[in-house]
């Protein structure tokens, strides 16, 4: 029987993520602070994973066969990973982001008007500043704005980990994760849906470019998957079929049985996944290696419809 850590996982996706490994025969083994409840059936260890030796002092003499670090967020993170568990797995499998392709977030991350694969992120070439303030936010602002500081973070972690991880490693640059009704705590379907559903406009550039997305499930799958593969280096993690803000709003209209009014954006007060730079995915290396992904328009009804149960029931 596989042994699997899974760090942070007591919330939306990472809840699915258990529940496949456990399905799959793992016995997984939950690292977190102890502010959430862990799932049934897990081994539960409470460690801030910042704090190396907290965290070495919690997983003890414990091995694994694989590690998924669902809240791995700064270079210093990563360091500390590299350390902590370089005995202890030979397969470590980060939960990244599609925010590190926001050339809005670096001067270094050139804009494109295709889907982008992997190579336009490099974190073998990326640069690692492990002196920045990463463990208080408030300091971190003073360089970085909040998406700036959000995008880096996950840059520098994938560099420390191209450079140092003493085992075999991947990030999963996850798409924008939607579905789960109340389950989504971000709660940007919801605002299209609530809007839509008023007869409210929604806040969109006057340009949208598209934007990638993946169900909740799916991206778990993914996570479950990479676990046990051996694909190294960052791969991307999308449903097929990239939506601007105008086509999402417009879907979840048709879904309601109404129409969709936009308005100019104004400034900042854009809506969620409205962009005004091209902002998707090309998802053909994890493909390439045997991952099967779905498709957008085939989840996103039941995805609206659950947005809108909440919505109602709230």
């Amino acid at each position: 029987m596989r042994s699997v850590c899974v760090i942070g996982g007591s919330r939306y996706f990472g809840l699915h993520l258990v529940s496949l490994l456990q399905e799959s025969g793992a016995r997984v083994t939950l690292v977190n602070r102890g502010s959430a409840a862990p799932p049934p059936g897990v081994t539960h260890l409470v460690a801030d994973r910042s704090d190396e030796a907290a965290l070495a002092a919690a997983l003890g003499g414990r091995t694994f066969d694989a590690v998924v670090d669902q809240v791995l967020y700064t270079p210093v993170q990563a360091d500390v990973a590299c350390r902590v568990f370089a005995s202890r797995t030979p397969r470590y499998v980060m939960t990244s982001t599609m925010e590190v392709y926001d050339p809005a977030t670096s001067p270094l991350v050139p804009a494109s008007a295709a889907p982008v694969a992997e190579s336009q992120v490099d974190p073998a070439r990326w640069a690692v500043d492990l002196g920045l303030p990463w463990h208080d936010p408030q300091a971190l602002a003073r360089h970085f704005d909040g998406a700036t500081g959000y995008a880096e973070g996950k840059r520098q972690a994938e560099a420390v980990l191209a450079r140092a991880a003493p085992f075999s490693w991947t990030s999963i640059r996850s798409a924008h994760v939607l579905g789960g009704g109340a389950r989504d705590f971000t709660g940007r379907l919801a605002h299209y849906v609530d809007r839509i559903a008023a007869g409210r406009p929604v806040a969109v550039h006057e340009d949208a470019r598209p934007t990638s997305f993946v169900h909740h499930r799916e991206i778990a799958a993914v996570l479950a998957w990479a676990a046990a593969a051996e694909a190294t280096g960052p791969l991307n993690a999308c449903s097929h079929g990239a939506l601007t803000a105008v086509d999402l709003g417009r879907l979840v209209a048709d879904r309601l049985g109404t129409t969709a009014h936009f308005e100019p954006a104004d400034g900042g007060g854009a809506s969620p996944y409205s962009f005004d730079r091209s902002y998707a995915m090309d998802n053909a290396r994890a493909t390439g290696l045997g991952f099967r992904f779905s498709r957008t328009a085939d989840w996103l009804p039941d995805a609206i419809d659950e947005a809108a149960a909440a919505g109602k029931a709230a």
